[in-house]
C-alpha cells in the first residue's frame, strides 16, 4: 500500500466542469461523476465511476453529493484577510445599525477591557453621518482619555476620539499629510475624521500593532472561513513589509487554509527602492516553496473613494466643483514605475476607482506594454468603479484583467446617500459595467475586497446576475444592461481567476487541472438568482486535499475503500 493514490469520487450530482463554456453548451460543460486522484482531476463520467467500484491498490474515498453541485473551486480576486481577521479583536462595530450603535458598542467594548492601551475596531458604516464625517466628540463620551480609533468600512477613512488626536500632536496647526487629509471644524481644529493618507500614516505610525500571534490567529482564522465558503485562492492585495514574515510564519505553521498571493504595496514615497526590496521578497516566498503561497504581485494605490471625494474623476464632484479628487500617482510618476516592476516580471495590480484613476492604470499599462510588446502580461485593475464608456473596449485590446467587487453593484443605501449625489446622475451609469466589460472580450474577475463588504461570493454572484439585492428579489435591476448570466459570474470567480492567479492548471474540472471545488447544495446556474445567497456550502477540496467539510448535516456521507 505504500505506493497507493488517494482517490475521490464524487457521484450522484451536477460536476461543473467548465463555467465558461456552460454558458455555451450545458451537455458538453457538465459530467455526472469525477475523480480525483493525487491532486489532479483524473477522470469525469463512466471513467470516475469505474474508480468508485473497481478494486484497486489506491485508497478510495467515494462522496454522494446527493443531488448538490460539485463546482471548480472559486476564487476572490481582491480581498484582505489579515485586515479583516483583527476586526474580531475589537469593538464590534459592523453589527451596529445606528451611530448609537456604534458608540455603544465601543462602550461595551471598553468596559470588558478595561486595561486596554489603546481601543481599535472596525469597520463603521460612514452613512450613519452626514457626509461621512465623524466628530470625535461622540467618543470620547464613552472612551475618556483612552485613545480610540476606528476604521470605516472602505478602509480609506478612519475616526479617531480627541485622546487619539493628542496621541499623534495633530492640532488646528498640523497640515494635512502629503496624499490625505485631516476634516476640520470651521474654526480649523480638527474633527476627528481622518481620509486616505491621514488615517493609514495614523495607522502605520501611531496605534500600537497587534501582536505576531494575534495577526497569526487572524490570517488563520480568515483563511479558515474563506475554505468554509468553498474558497481556494484569495488575492492579499495590501501587503506591508510586516505582512511578509507573517505569511511565511503562517505557511511553516501550516496556518493557511486557502492558497493566498501576496501584492506588495508601492509607495509613491519610495518605489524605486521598492523595486529591489519586492524582488526579495517574491525570492524569500519561493524559496519557502509552500503551495499555498505566493508573492508575485505589486499593488498601486492609484487613488481613493467616491464617498470620501477622493477617487481621481476626469470631471468635478457634482456637489463640489472645484475637486476632481485625490490621485496618489501623477500619471508620468506611475507610468515610470509600472514599466519598472512591469520590467521585473511583476504581476501589477493597480486599484482604480474614479474614471480617471482607470484612465490613467489604462495608459500606464498600455505604455509599459509598448516598451516590451511581446511578452505576455496578466495585470490587474481593481474595483473600475467609475469607467468612461470610452475606456471600456482597451481592457480588451490590452489584455488587463478587470477585476469587480460585484456585490457593489446595486443602488443600496452607500450608493443612494453617498456615491451618486457625490458623482451625479450624469456618471451614475458609468459604474461597475461588468457587462460592457465582459462583452467587450476581456477577462473579468470578481473579488469582495472583504472586509470592506461580505466575503461571501454567494450574495454576489446573485447582486452580479440581478443588479439588486437578494433580499429583495422584486426589486428593479440597477443598470439592467449590465447584468451578466449566472455562468458569466460563476466563470469570473473560477476561469477568470485563474488567469489572475497565474494558475492556468485550475479553473476548472477537467481532467488534469487542479482538484480544487466546492461542492454546494444545489446548481447555482440552475436555482433562481436570488436564492444563490442561499446555497449551502458542503465541502471544499484544494488539490484534492478536504479543506472543510460540513459533516453535521451534509447529505451525502463519505466511505473508504
Amino acid at each position: 500500500m505504500s505506493d497507493a493514490s488517494r482517490v475521490t469520487v464524487f457521484l450522484n450530482g451536477t460536476i461543473i466542469v467548465d463555467p465558461d463554456e456552460a454558458g455555451r453548451s450545458p451537455e458538453t460543460a457538465t459530467s455526472d461523476a469525477i475523480a480525483f486522484r493525487d491532486g489532479a482531476v483524473a477522470a469525469l463520467g463512466d471513467d470516475a465511476r469505474a474508480l468508485a467500484v473497481s478494486p484497486t491498490d489506491d485508497v478510495t474515498t467515494v462522496i454522494d453529493l446527493a443531488g448538490g453541485a460539485l463546482v471548480p473551486g472559486i476564487g476572490d480576486g481582491h480581498a484582505h484577510p489579515v485586515l479583516g481577521g483583527v476586526e474580531a479583536l475589537g469593538p464590534q462595530v459592523r453589527q451596529a445599525a445606528d451611530l448609537a450603535g456604534i458608540v455603544s458598542a465601543v462602550a461595551e467594548w471598553k468596559a470588558a477591557h478595561p486595561d486596554a492601551e489603546w481601543i481599535v475596531g472596525a469597520s463603521y458604516d460612514a452613512t450613519f453621518s452626514e457626509g461621512g464625517l465623524f466628530d470625535a466628540r461622540w467618543l470620547d463620551e464613552v472612551t475618556g482619555d483612552t485613545p480610540t480609533i476606528l476604521r470605516a468600512w472602505d478602509y480609506h477613512t478612519a475616526w479617531v476620539n480627541s485622546a487619539a488626536l493628542a496621541a499623534a500632536g495633530i492640532t488646528a496647526d498640523t497640515p494635512d499629510p502629503e496624499l490625505g487629509r485631516i476634516v476640520r471644524r470651521a474654526d480649523g481644529s480638527p474633527l476627528g475624521t481622518l481620509q486616505e493618507a491621514a488615517a493609514n500614516d495614523f495607522i502605520a505610525d501611531i496605534v500600537p500593532p497587534f501582536t505576531l500571534e494575534q495577526r497569526l490567529d487572524a490570517i488563520e482564522r480568515a483563511t479558515r472561513g474563506y475554505a468554509e465558503q468553498g474558497t481556494t485562492w484569495i488575492q492579499d492585495a495590501w501587503v506591508e513589509p510586516a505582512d511578509l514574515g507573517l505569511y511565511l510564519e503562517a505557511a511553516q505553521q501550516e496556518r493557511l487554509h486557502t492558497r493566498v498571493n501576496l501584492a506588495f504595496r508601492a509607495d509613491p514615497a519610495r518605489w524605486r527602492e521598492q523595486v529591489a526590496e519586492f524582488a526579495s521578497n517574491r525570492s524569500r516566498v519561493r524559496s519557502l516553496g509552500h503551495p499555498r503561497l505566493t508573492g508575485d504581485t505589486v499593488k498601486f494605490f492609484l487613488d481613493g473613494v467616491i464617498e470620501s471625494h477622493t477617487a481621481a474623476l476626469i470631471e468635478p464632484y457634482a456637489d463640489r466643483p472645484d475637486d476632481r479628487g485625490l490621485p496618489n500617482w501623477s500619471d508620468a510618476e506611475l507610468a515610470e514605475a509600472v514599466r519598472a516592476f512591469d520590467a521585473e516580471g511583476f504581476q501589477l495590480h493597480l486599484h482604480a476607482i474614479g474614471d480617471a484613476a482607470n484612465r490613467s492604470a489604462l495608459d500606464a499599462l498600455e505604455q509599459a506594454r509598448d516598451a516590451d510588446p511581446g511578452r505576455e502580461r496578466h495585470h490587474v485593475v481593481a474595483h473600475v468603479a467609475v469607467l468612461d464608456p470610452a475606456d471600456v473596449q482597451r481592457f480588451a485590446e490590452l489584455g488587463v484583467i478587470a477585476n469587480f467587487e460585484p456585490y457593489w453593484a446595486q443602488c443600496d443605501a452607500v450608493m443612494r446617500d453617498l456615491t451618486i449625489p457625490h458623482l451625479g446622475h450624469s456618471r451614475e451609469g458609468w459604474q461597475y459595467l461588468i457587462g460592457s466589460v465582459h462583452r467587450s472580450g476581456a477577462t473579468v474577475t470578481f473579488g469582495s475586497d472583504w472586509p470592506v463588504t461580505t466575503r461571501d461570493w454567494r450574495p454576489a454572484l446573485s447582486t452580479a446576475i440581478t443588479r439588486h439585492s437578494h433580499t429583495d428579489p422584486d426589486a428593479e435591476a440597477w443598470l439592467p444592461d449590465e447584468r451578466v448570466s449566472a455562468a458569466v459570474a460563476l466563470g469570473a470567480y473560477t476561469t477568470g481567476i485563474a488567469r489572475q492567479a497565474l494558475a492556468s492548471d485550475r479553473g476548472t474540472l477537467a481532467v488534469g487541472r487542479a482538484a480544487d471545488a466546492a461542492w454546494l447544495s444545489a446548481n447555482p446556474l440552475a436555482v433562481a438568482p436570488e436564492s444563490i445567497a442561499e446555497l449551502d456550502v458542503l465541502g471544499t477540496w484544494l488539490a484534492g486535499d478536504v479543506t472543510f467539510l460540513h459533516t453535521s448535516g451534509a447529505p451525502g456521507a463519505p466511505r473508504t475503500t
